[in-house]
This record gives structure tokens, sequence and C-alpha cells, in this order.
């Protein structure tokens, strides 16, 4: 921003050309094609931003509309991005539909599936609250109990006045308070961990989605005996080649009986189940700052005999390879 323009807010990063902009935030966040929507004589902008390894905080002003995309490639990392907006505004676009955070409204979208961004309004002024993947991954695991892979299909926009749109909106707030200017929940992961787990369950659970309509089936339906014989025997014998028809045997009931109550008490087959007890394993095992196991080791101890294979549903599920999990565990 030059200095005879006044900024709104403090910013590190600030210039008054829409190339050097770009270039900013190209460094940060990889391959970034942009260009801005009419014509300016000067393009003052200004960023700053916060991270940990959960969540970045990306804050961001500019006097003159312009349009985005950003290619994904194998080291662009995947985020639910939680847009606030202070003035101005912001839209997605997937094909011929938008979605829009301004006044009153918030955004929520994953960075992967937009065909292109736009920053809108005169003097435009955005919080935008990153939330990693892997936190979105690993609550989906725990609340519905399967893997998943491909888009969540979130409802995008969130009205502000509703009371979910409140409690999202403000939760979101406080961990950009808390972040900003290297704030306390920088300094204190513990704090982060829970408050960005606590914003991803409100998001999975109250943000109509992909998987709601298993959260429509209510927690009075209880598996039945047979159902949670198998699980109690995928869980003892997790780390043995065990098959679905020795299974069906344990629970005593057919493989068709096995297959068809997992279906409707656990929204999946059991041989997913038991990939998910596997993978929540292999996870905590990797996560164990203690452990000296090696990566083969750990995927032969819970039944994975393919590290390829194993490597990607594991990337699928938690938006993170195993070995990208131990490097991280280690820099702890």
């Amino acid at each position: 921003m030059s200095e005879n323009s006044p900024a709104p807010f403090s910013f590190r990063f600030r210039g008054s050309s829409f190339d050097n902009m770009v270039e900013t935030l190209g460094g940060a966040f990889g391959a970034f094609d942009a260009e801005p929507v009419g014509r300016a004589p000067d393009f003052n902008w200004g960023l700053d931003f916060a991270a940990s390894d959960r969540a970045v905080l990306l804050t961001g002003y500019h006097e003159a509309e312009f349009q985005f995309n950003i290619e994904p490639t194998v080291d662009t990392a995947e985020y639910l991005s939680i847009v606030v907006p202070r003035s101005g505004g912001m839209g997605v676009a997937y094909g011929s539909r938008v979605a829009e955070a301004g006044e009153g409204k918030l955004l929520l979208y994953n960075n992967f599936e937009p065909d292109s961004v736009l920053m809108y309004g005169q003097s435009n002024v955005i919080d935008e609250l990153l939330i990693n993947w892997s936190v979105i991954l690993q609550t989906i695991g725990q609340t519905f109990e399967m893997p998943f892979s491909g888009s969540l299909d979130l409802l995008p926009e969130l009205d502000l006045s509703t009371p979910v749109g409140r409690t999202i909106g403000n939760l979101t707030e406080t961990i950009a308070i808390g972040m900003r200017d290297n704030g306390p929940l920088l300094q204190s992961p513990i704090a982060m961990a829970h408050m960005t787990q606590a914003l991803a369950d409100l998001v999975v659970r109250m943000v109509p989605n992909r998987l709601s309509h298993f959260l429509d089936k209510g927690p009075a339906l209880i598996a039945p005996r047979h159902v949670r014989k198998a699980i109690e025997f995928m869980q003892a014998n997790i780390d043995q080649p065990i098959t679905m028809p020795k299974v069906a045997e344990a629970a005593g009931v057919s493989s068709r009986a096995l297959e068809t109550g997992f279906r409707a008490f656990r929204g999946t087959s059991p041989a997913v189940y038991l990939l998910t007890l596997r993978l929540r394993a292999a996870r905590q095992e990797l996560l164990d700052p203690e452990s000296k196991e090696s990566m083969k080791g750990i995927c032969l101890k819970w039944g994975f005999f393919h590290f390829g294979r194993f490597s990607a549903v594991y990337k699928s599920t938690y938006g993170e390879y195993p070995s990208d999990t131990r490097k991280r565990v280690c820099r702890l």
C-alpha cells in the first residue's frame, strides 16, 4: 500500500502494484493466477497472515476488484476456508453457480473445488480462516466411523442471523483474534487443537453436507447384538489377517446378515469399518512421538501389506500422507 493511502489495519505486506500482490500471494499459496476487474491506476493492497499446523489466518485489504484461481499441485495444502468479510465481499464460482460472502453472510469452501474466486468491492477487508482439511477428515471419521474421500458438498453460504451462522461466525472470529499478531492461540497448541476441532465438529454436524443424512438417524439407533459382537471381534483381532466370513462366524450370523446390519446401523460395510479401525490404529502410532517403528513395520502391524495402497487411502482419509504425519510429529 502506498504511504499516502491509509490502511484500515497495519499489514506486514503491502504495496500499490497488482503484480506485486500476485507475487506475494503466489509465494504463500503456490500456483496463483489472477487479474484485475476493470482498470485502476493504482492497486493499493495489504496482506497479513498467521499460521499453525492446523490453521492459517489470512487478512487481506484491496481497493479494487480482482479475480483469481489457484491450480492445486502435489504440494498445495488442502483446507476448508471460512470467509468473514469486514467490508466488501467475496465469491467463489463452481461452473455457473456462485456462492458469496458479504454483509451478514459467511462463505465456506474447500480450496480444491471452485473454478475461480472473485474479490468484490472497493476498500475490501476480509478475514479468511483456513482449517487444514485433515482436521475436517478426522472429524468425519470420528463422527461417522467411515473413511471418506471426494467432495463434502457443504452448503457454502451461512446466514449470520441464524443460530448456526452466529455460532460458527463467533467461534471463527474468536480463533482469528487468538491468532492475530502472534496471539495466544499460537502459543498454545493444545488450545488451538481444541478450538479448531470444535469448529470442525460444528461445520460437519450443523452445516448441510453430503453426510448429513446419517445424522438424521439419531442416537437412538443402537446397533444390534451381532453388529456389536462383530465390532468387538474386529477390535480384538485388528492386527490379524481376519476375513469377513470369520467376522460373521464370530458374530453368529451369515455374511449377508452381517453386511445388512453394518449398512443399516453403521452406514458402511463391515470391510470398510475394519479398514477404518486399522487406519486409526496406524495413525495413532504415527502420531506417537515415542514410536520407533518403521513405516513398513507400521503397515504390516496393522494389516496393510501394500504400502502404496495404504498411503493412498490414508491420504484420502486424513488429508495428508503417512510420511507427512510422521514428519509433522517429529518437528514438534
